[in-house]
Formats: structure tokens, sequence, C-alpha cells
């Protein structure tokens, strides 16, 4: 239902967004989310049929040519970066399609409560976990839980978020922390498996095979599914960079649609960029050189 008082289709409400996403996998569709990290990508993606933009504190640092990874990093207010993104950016410019907010929810100085009555008074009809912590491990994860910013922090925004009706579609990147997230009342479970690779600033080692991100993204599934049996569940990240990537997850796991930032914002950009500029250079030039002055 459009937002009666814009014309336009956000903020919508939980079940609103949950119902679309319904709808299009009833037309036998896959859902897309993309990241958005400039007006401009959140006007094509929107033409392009995604189901859902996500707006990340990331997309600002992608967009700027540096790798997405910088979203995790103390370069910024995480949280200020995608309200400042989705106020000027990004929400002007959708016409309909739900548009979610990452909210960072380990920031110590945040009341997250306020925060979100924020973000859903901006117009952001849901929230996503990035910059997300889930994807840390070792000895600093181990720092970051112990010292009071750990994953429960996100569990408990999810929480929050589901008693003020707003649709969460959350990162997980195990088992434990699915079956977390189901408790929490997330909407959404995207398996996320490793930094995309690919173009110019993608990981090249740091990743596994589309097989083992299959069967990662299963696994969190399958964990998820012992809690509840109403969630949607959705891939990124890792090797899945393409369509044919994508489409070999669905085959063979039971996620039924991808989530794509650097794989659809930034390779985007730097493919048409690069081929259309040398497009241009390959026009031929009548004059001679010997006749410039």
């Amino acid at each position: 239902m459009p937002n009666p008082w814009t014309g336009k289709g956000n903020p919508y409400t939980r079940v609103e967004v949950l119902d679309r996403l319904r709808d299009t996998l009833a037309r036998r569709e896959p859902i897309i989310a993309a990241g958005a990290g400039t007006g401009i990508s959140a006007k094509f993606i929107e033409k392009g049929g995604a189901d859902l933009i996500i707006v990340y504190n990331s997309g600002r640092y992608r967009m700027a040519g540096h790798g997405s990874t910088a979203g995790l990093m103390a370069y910024g207010d995480a949280n200020a970066i995608a309200m400042d993104i989705g106020e000027f950016e990004v929400l002007p410019v959708v016409e309909e399609i739900p548009v979610i907010c990452g909210v960072h929810a380990t920031d110590p100085r945040r009341r997250m409560w306020h925060w979100l009555g924020q973000v859903k008074e901006m117009g952001f009809s849901g929230i996503n976990n990035f910059p997300t912590h889930t994807i840390i491990d070792g000895r600093f994860r181990q720092i970051l839980e112990e010292t009071g910013m750990g994953v429960e922090k996100e569990f408990e925004m999810v929480s929050l978020a589901r008693r003020m009706d707003l649709f969460s579609i959350v990162y997980v990147d195990a088992p434990a922390e699915a079956k977390a997230m189901a408790e929490a009342g997330a909407d959404v479970i995207i398996a996320h498996v490793g930094t995309t690779v690919g173009g110019s600033i993608g990981v090249v080692h740091a990743s596994i095979s589309l097989q083992e991100a299959a069967n990662r993204t299963q696994s969190i599934i399958d964990a998820a599914r012992t809690v509840r049996r109403d969630l949607i569940y959705l891939c990124h990240g890792g090797p899945i960079n393409t369509p044919s990537d994508a489409a070999f997850i669905l085959e063979h796991s039971d996620a039924v649609g991808f989530v794509g930032a650097s794989s659809l914002e930034r390779m985007a950009v730097e493919q048409s960029l690069e081929s259309l500029t040398k497009e241009f250079k390959s026009i031929p030039v009548r004059q001679r050189p010997s006749s410039i002055a």
C-alpha cells in the first residue's frame, strides 16, 4: 500500500514488506535485494526490478572506490552515514520498493530503541544488521564479545525491531547465529559467506568455492528451521558474484534469493564505465595532429 502522505511506497509496515516478498515467490521469481550507496544506484536498481534496496554505510566507501570492508572500520559513524545516504540520496528518488536501513547495533553510544525510532520516522521500511560483527572471527571477535560489543547486541536489536513493527533482514555467518536471529524474530536471514570476489577491489584468495558456499548456506538454513518455519532465506557474498553464481546457490540450497551490494552496484559501475570510456576513446579523429596549432 503506497504511503498516503507522499504518494510513494515507503514506509511499509513489516507485514506489508513480507506480503510483497511472498508475492514475488508466488510468481516463481527470486527475491533480489540490492545495496545502494548513491541515489543514482537506487533509482536504476528499482527500475531493474529489485524487491528491496538496502542502504549500508559501506556503500559510501564502495562507491568512492574502496573495499566494502571499510564499512567495518572506524572510518566514520556507520549509523549516521547510512541515515545520511537514506535521507538525502536514496529515499528521495525511490518511487515504490521498500528501503531498508543498515544499523550498527553494537555502537555503545546509541540508545537503540531511540535510534530505531529515528530510522522508522525517516521512512525506512526495515532494518539490516550492518556493520555486522557476525563476520568477524578469531581473537578480535572474542575481545568484542567480552567487552560488550558482540553479536548479542545485534540479536537484541532485531528483537526490538520486531516489537516496533520494523521488518528485519539480517546477516549471519554461522548456524548458531541463524538460530539466535530466528529466536529474536528476524523475518529474512541472509547467509553471508564472505567478502565478494571480483572486480578491482574484491577479494581474490580469501574466498571459498561455490559448492562450499551452497553447503554453508544450507547449514545456516537448516539451523534456523529448527526454531521457526516461516523465515525467508537469501544468499550473499564470497564467490556469489554473477547471476549464474546466484543461480547455482539457489539450485543447490533452499535459498530463494540473493542480496547483492558489490556484485550489483560496484561491478555494474566498474564494467560499464570502463567499456563506455574505451568506446569513446575509440572514436576516430579526422583532424591530423600536424594541423593542430
